[in-house]
């Protein structure tokens, strides 16, 4: 049996989940059960700790806008529900930076000042606060996630009404919004069915009664399950809050998985193979009944030959291909690498998914994240300790001579599978170089 983990240390029940205990005030297994994917959950302040600020702050958008060399599609703007042109509020970075598409900070405060809303998209790749909270509860949910930040000036909004294709937790970070959500137009929407689609039957229903009527303010949390319509309103002064978007992996993403696997199978079936008949007329569907009866029928015995096991690694790799780990520092893992002793502590990467098959022949497949690693056989109880301790010494991996745990840690660390904790970017004065190892784990 292959060994897994989950990309997260083992903990005490107190910080089992600690991303997802934050947002929602409420033990994992009450949410799961109660909210998670069925209905809207708002927690105020008191229940999450008071505040968000060590996520973000108005002193950190401003720090984003002017002195960050922010890029589109990083940022949007909008007012009254239309997407403004990013022209408008983009230009050059000047000499030597004569990048088209850098944010103007003075256009992005005239229409911020003339009620434009600023939208702040992926900020779980550019602000460690976010970044490490995101990464966290992805880790926590088993679902990717992804962070935009929502500025808006008083009294204004800058969407419609509508609802998202994945769930959310909005975050109020500054500021008071007003927000107004109602029942779903389309249960559980896919990514394939955005509420434009249904704009009229949309509009019709934020005119209904809301289900929450409420003010967020700093440190309040709503929950969101996709398809739930929602838009909100600046209050008095500017409001800021963050949307954390949750890609959840469902069964039509299996659906979709398995219907790959058909397309593959069945592509052996001759009889699926064969022509229609000859002067087909396709204006009349009787003539193609039996054909399409014969079809059904032929997919039918392929579905029973799915491989649910084949499905759940296909769900897996495209799961583990959005999640981040924890990111590595290039430089001083560099400099980590070239000084390993025996005494060097090697820990598996933070969030990082991992996965150790079971060896073939005279390899084994260490999956991390989105890249499987072919390693000799021989490493296979190092890599089963590692995995199962989360951080060992080099000196104690298991199974080795010293080259040769050498020579695994070095390439565990320069692989981003296992970091050197604390490591700094300054070489030692006789760096190391690679020492040869054995034939057992130089792959």
């Amino acid at each position: 049996m292959s060994l897994s983990s989950p990309g997260r240390a083992a903990s005490s029940a107190e910080d089992d989940r600690p991303a997802l205990r934050r947002a929602t005030a409420l033990d994992p297994e009450v949410f799961a059960a109660e909210y998670w994917s069925r209905r809207p959950l708002l927690v105020r302040a008191a229940d999450t700790g008071a505040s968000f600020a060590d996520l973000l702050t108005l002193a950190d958008v401003d720090e984003l806008l002017s002195r960050r060399g922010l890029r589109t599609p990083f940022l949007r703007m909008a007012k009254d529900g239309a997407v403004i042109d990013p022209k408008r509020f983009t230009t050059t970075g000047g000499a030597g930076a004569e990048v088209a598409d850098q944010v103007s900070s003075d256009s992005v405060l005239r229409l911020f000042a003339d009620g434009a809303t600023v939208v702040l998209q992926g900020l779980h790749r550019l602000w460690p606060p976010v970044v490490e909270f995101a990464d966290q509860l992805a880790a926590d949910l088993g679902h990717p996630t992804q962070v935009n930040a929502y500025v808006t000036p008083p009294a204004s909004r800058g969407f419609n009404p509508h609802y998202d294709v994945h769930d959310v937790f909005v975050l109020q970070v500054a500021g008071e919004k007003h927000w107004t959500i109602h029942e779903p137009v389309l249960t559980e929407p896919l990514r394939t069915q955005p509420w434009n689609d249904r704009a009229a039957a949309v509009a019709a229903a934020a005119e209904r009664e809301p289900v929450i009527d409420a003010v967020l303010q700093p440190g309040d949390v709503l929950y969101l399950p996709r398809g739930y319509l929602h838009s909100a309103t600046a209050l008095g002064q500017i409001s800021a809050h963050l949307t954390i978007g949750v890609h959840s992996v469902t069964r039509w993403a299996a659906a979709e998985q398995v219907l790959d696997q058909v397309r593959t199978l069945a592509a052996d079936d001759p009889e699926l193979r064969h022509a229609m008949p000859l002067g087909l007329d396709l204006s009349r569907p009787d003539v193609v009944a039996d054909d399409v009866a014969a079809v059904v029928a032929g997919l039918r015995t392929w579905l029973d030959r799915v491989d649910p096991a084949a499905v759940a690694e296909a769900l897996r790799a495209r799961t583990w291909a959005q999640v981040r780990p924890q990111p590595v520092a290039p430089l001083a893992q560099s400099a980590a690498a070239a000084a390993l002793d025996a005494d060097t502590v090697l820990r598996l990467r933070p969030r990082l998914r991992v996965q150790l098959r079971e060896p073939v022949a005279d390899r084994v497949t260490l999956v991390g994240g989105r890249r499987n690693h072919d390693l000799p056989a021989a490493t296979a109880p190092a890599l089963a300790a590692l995995v199962a301790a989360g951080e060992l010494k080099v000196g104690d991996l298991p199974g080795l001579e010293p080259a040769d745990q050498l020579t695994l840690a070095r390439r565990l660390v320069t692989e981003s599978v296992a970091v050197v904790p604390d490591a700094v970017a300054e070489p030692p004065l006789a760096a190391t170089g690679h020492d040869g190892g054995h034939d057992a784990v130089g792959g």
